[in-house]
Order: structure tokens, then C-alpha cells, then sequence
């Protein structure tokens, strides 16, 4: 069977969109930030935990830490710098409360479940163990893949474009005053978000071009008589004997 271009152009580029939206949704660098603490007001555990990792401060040395604070759609993380030690836990707070949050994990998990559906529509209807594609599902499959590159699209610029007030609303409890200098910047997830959710449009985009019915070529002396899939009912074909016979897809 001869795959047309942009079926294969679609079957390539959406799982592989899918596996970057994926994996921008289970880690938790979607934002980051940084915060220089005195050790001194902030409680025994960080101070235990970095003399347990052998950075302790010396006598006349500053007790300072320097905090890395990562958060996700389903987790947060906060690291000492050059250390070893990391703590991580499910959003929780003000920051999952934050309805802004909340609609994009629904959008991320609506986009994951559409995007397989769509594969598997896709993979169906190349049918690559027969001859003549279904055009009709895999274009359809097609159409979801688009759909959901658009909602993790969305999802992406409501997180991006709020990055830096998400959970800090006064009605939520503003945010711990620990973290008086917390400067917040986008993370690496996002950009991981945001190649996936392209190539998912992209490749769907390319599967949707199925829906197009290619031109079968004709006889010369019978312009009205299409000779696909085969050439056999072209009298000028059929009698060259030297000449090959192909089988096109229609």
C-alpha cells in the first residue's frame, strides 16, 4: 500500500506530541523560584537537613539558605542549592485552590485523553495491513489530535500568562511569608508543554488532510473513464506490454 505523505507526517508527529504534553504534566517545573532564607527564622528542619548534608555553616559564616522552589499542576518541589536535599508533596493551599490551576489540569487531561483517542483513530484508519486506507477515520483522528494540541495550547498561555500570581490572591491567604523574595520565572515543563501541544496541531493538521481524495488518472482516448486503482481498464496501458502495472491507492 502506498501511505500517503501526510498520513505518515500525522502518525509520526502526534504521539510524539503526546509523550512532550505528558511529560510536562507529571513534573512539576512548570515555574520556578528562588528565595534567600536566614536559617536562623526558619525553622530546624532546614538547619538539621544541611548539616546532614555536610553544609552546616562555620562559626562567623552567614546562616543563609538558598532555596529553589519548583511547582507543577499535581506537585511542588523545594531543593537547598548544591544540596542534595529535596522535599516534594502534592499541590495543596492556595495554589491548588486557584481556580486558574484547576482549569489547566482539567484542560491537560482532557488534551491526553483526546490525543490517544485520536492515535488510535489514526492507526485504524491507515490500516497499514490492507490496501486502501480509511480515509474518514483516520482524518477524524486526525480532528481530535488538533482539538486536543488546542486545549493544552490553552491550558499553557492561562498558566503562562498568570505564572507569577497563581496562588497569591489575597481571598486564597496570599502566600507564606517564609518566602518574602520568592521571584518566580516559567520552567523547563513548559516548554515541553508547549513543543507537544505544536506537533500535536501539526500532525493532526496533516492526518486531517485524509479527508482529500487524491485524482486517479485517466485515459487519454476516454477522459471520462478513471482507471484507479489499477491501470488494466486503459486500453493505451494495457497494451504496452513492456510497461509495469502499480496499484494506486484512491
Amino acid at each position: 500500500m502506498h501511505t500517503p505523505a501526510s498520513m505518515v507526517m500525522g502518525i509520526v508527529f502526534s504521539p510524539l506530541g503526546l509523550v512532550l504534553v505528558f511529560t510536562a504534566a507529571i513534573t512539576p517545573q512548570w515555574r520556578e523560584g528562588q528565595a534567600r532564607l536566614n536559617m536562623a527564622g526558619t525553622g530546624s528542619l532546614f538547619r538539621l537537613g544541611a548539616k546532614g548534608h555536610g553544609m552546616g555553616p562555620r562559626t562567623g559564616s552567614v546562616e543563609a539558605l538558598l532555596l529553589l522552589r519548583s511547582d507543577g499542576l499535581w506537585e511542588s518541589c523545594l531543593q537547598v542549592e548544591h544540596s542534595e536535599l529535596k522535599q516534594c508533596w502534592p499541590v495543596a493551599g492556595s495554589y491548588q485552590k486557584d481556580p486558574r490551576v484547576r482549569l489547566a489540569q482539567g484542560l491537560v487531561l482532557t488534551s491526553l485523553f483526546l490525543c490517544g483517542l485520536g492515535i488510535v483513530l489514526a492507526c485504524i484508519g491507515v490500516r497499514c495491513w490492507t490496501d486502501l486506507p480509511l480515509r474518514g477515520v483516520a482524518a477524524s483522528g486526525g480532528l481530535l489530535v488538533v482539538i486536543a494540541g488546542l486545549l493544552s495550547l490553552t491550558a499553557l498561555g492561562v498558566y503562562t500568562h498568570n505564572l507569577r500570581r497563581l496562588g497569591m490572591d489575597p481571598s486564597h491567604g496570599i502566600s507564606n511569608p517564609r518566602f518574602p523574595q520568592l521571584s518566580l520565572h516559567p520552567a523547563g515543563s513548559l516548554y515541553f508543554g508547549w513543543l507537544g501541544s505544536c506537533l500535536q496541531v501539526l500532525g493532526g493538521s496533516a492526518l486531517m488532510f485524509s479527508f482529500k481524495q487524491p485524482r486517479c488518472p485517466t485515459c487519454p482516448s476516454r477522459p471520462e473513464q478513471t482507471v484507479c486503482p489499477a491501470f488494466r481498464s486503459c486500453p493505451e496501458i494495457t497494451s504496452k506490454t513492456d510497461m509495469d502495472v502499480y496499484e494506486v491507492s484512491c
